[in-house]
């Protein structure tokens, strides 16, 4: 009755009996129950009269908005996020937020109105650490799934993990939805098959659950697509990373050029017995041993320039996702790098006779066969983890799911 008379004296807009009445009655219990009927009208009326009756929250911790998200009504959630847009972030007794309210109930239109004014109350994780998309798989909702990843599904989100490192695929795989799998292929934005916290990836999953997945041939498929993509590089970490070796190489280069192995002639005099000027401030070694001199400053230049043009592109690489800058970054790294060994080598050779006879070719070679070394070693290992794993894959499939009983 007291619902009645609240929605009646809305409807006429008589302000004064709808203040009485939410003196009278509960108004909080009025609110939520107007919200639950979509009544905009007595909602509009109440908040008119008393704005702070949006913050309320009820026994279950759930908030005006946490209702209208799960019952989806566009009006109301905006007028509540214009009253208080701090609620989008507010958790329930479930721990969830409007959000993954509205993800989970499926009501695409609030979902989108929500990311319009709050896009980063996506991101907050779950019990477990799930996301808001690891709701929206687990629940069965592609289309808030869609808009999720869409709007705010960058590679980070897309492919993060629960606390069991389960991903999305994972989740997919699980409860046998070949759209939501062949939707994340075609988005282009998961990488290659991650393993969980078991070692599995969704692939392994999938061959684990054999027979029992009715969409399992095209499943495979799919999820075989994702294992021969190129793994995928996180440009912005590499730029990152690189930059300081870089730095690194274009310091010790310069430093090599200003203070040069020998050191530097302190005053300038006039050397009698070979006729030459020693100039205060040049290398000691341009004049004692001119040409390997050349040789070592011609190095060092290219060390130096190398590393300036790593550097150069490698603030390309942070501002951009083009492959191709961290491609000559790598180039213009390993050029450098190069560089400085040599470059050090000259310095032994020129610093101490003891080196006159080792050389720089000797230098080079054993440079070369440290190198090559320690690539050989990483492919041995990458091949031997790679191999085991298909050694388990094997062995488990020919074992079967049959058990030995032993008498």
């Amino acid at each position: 009755m007291a619902e009645k008379k609240l929605y009646e004296a809305a409807t006429i807009g008589d302000v004064a009996t709808l203040k009485q009445l939410l003196q009278t009655n509960q108004p909080l219990l009025e609110l939520h129950n107007a919200i639950k009927q979509g009544q905009e009208s007595i909602v509009a009326e109440v908040l008119k009269i008393n704005p702070e009756l949006a913050l309320e929250l009820d026994s279950k911790n759930s908030s005006s908005l946490h209702i209208a998200a799960a019952r989806g009504n566009v009006g109301i959630a905006k007028r509540l996020m214009e009253i208080a847009p701090e609620m989008c972030w507010w958790r329930d007794s479930h721990d969830m937020n409007p959000l993954h309210v509205a993800a989970v109930k499926g009501n695409e239109a609030v979902l989108e109105e929500m990311l319009r004014l709050d896009s980063f109350a996506a991101s907050a994780r779950l019990h477990r650490g799930q996301t808001a998309l690891h709701l929206c798989v687990k629940h069965r909702q592609l289309g808030t799934l869609k808009i999720l990843v869409e709007n705010v599904g960058d590679g980070d989100l897309v492919n993060a993990k629960d606390d069991d490192g389960e991903t999305l695929l994972h989740f997919a795989v699980r409860t046998n939805q070949l759209e939501v799998v062949d939707y994340l292929e075609k988005s282009g934005k998961v990488e290659r098959l991650t393993k969980n916290s078991g070692g599995k990836t969704a692939l392994d999953v999938l061959n684990d659950s054999f027979g029992k997945a009715s969409e399992y041939p095209e499943m495979k498929r799919i999820l075989k697509r994702f294992s021969s993509r190129p793994i995928a590089l996180n440009l912005p970490m590499f730029a990152e990373m690189t930059m300081v070796a870089a730095v690194l190489i274009a310091t010790m280069a310069f430093q090599a050029a200003v203070s040069p192995p020998g050191g530097v002639w302190e005053e300038t005099k006039f050397n009698e017995t070979s006729g030459e000027w020693y100039i205060a401030g040049q290398a000691v070694m341009a004049t004692v041993q001119p040409h390997k001199y050349i040789q070592f400053i011609q190095v060092n230049i290219v060390a130096f320039i190398s590393s300036l043009v790593a550097i150069l592109f490698l603030a390309t690489t942070g501002s951009s996702d083009q492959w191709i800058f961290p491609v000559l970054a790598t180039f213009s790294m390993l050029v450098s790098m190069a560089s400085i060994g040599v470059t050090y080598g000259f310095s032994l050779i020129l610093t101490n006779p003891n080196m006159e006879e080792f050389g720089w070719r000797t230098s080079v070679i054993i440079s070369v066969g440290v190198f090559a070394g320690v690539m050989f070693f990483i492919f041995v290992v990458s091949s031997f983890r790679s191999g085991t794993g298909r050694m388990k894959r094997f062995f488990k499939k020919a074992a079967g799911p049959a058990t030995c009983n032993f008498v």
